[in-house]
């Protein structure tokens, strides 16, 4: 099944929403979770994203959520420095992270491929809510 990876500049914000998609999904798939800095301030680590991507990759590959700016920076950064086996398989997806998140990983937990579930996970950026 695809992975999942919450990119966050906030510890506490990945905590928080690692938990909700492992619940909504029964814990069915991987999900990785990257938050904070290694010296436990808000910012993100490249190094960091890298390992939880490996961790969540078990062949059908991983997406990466992202919350703001320079997040989505450290993420592309990941994909650069990960090895060979890893191209193709690891997308980044535009997509709210909360929404997109819980989208992506329900649609992943009933086994759908990194597009759909990608394309699942982008298309929460039109969701209304009132």
């Amino acid at each position: 099944m695809v992975g999942i990876v919450i990119v966050s500049h906030s510890k506490k914000v990945a905590d928080g929403l690692y938990e909700l998609a492992d619940q909504m999904t029964g814990g069915k798939i991987r999900i990785g979770k990257s938050g904070g800095t290694k010296d436990g301030r808000l910012g993100t680590n490249v190094d960091e994203i890298v390992e939880e991507i490996k961790k969540c990759e078990s062949g059908d590959g991983v997406l990466v959520l992202v919350d703001l700016g320079s997040s989505v920076m450290s993420a592309q950064m990941a994909l650069e420095f990960l090895d060979g086996e890893y191209a193709g398989k690891v997308e980044i997806a535009d997509a709210p992270l909360v929404e997109g998140t819980i989208a992506a990983s329900v649609e992943a937990s009933i086994g759908s491929d990194i597009l759909k579930v990608k394309a699942v996970a982008e298309a929460a950026k039109n969701l209304v809510k009132i």
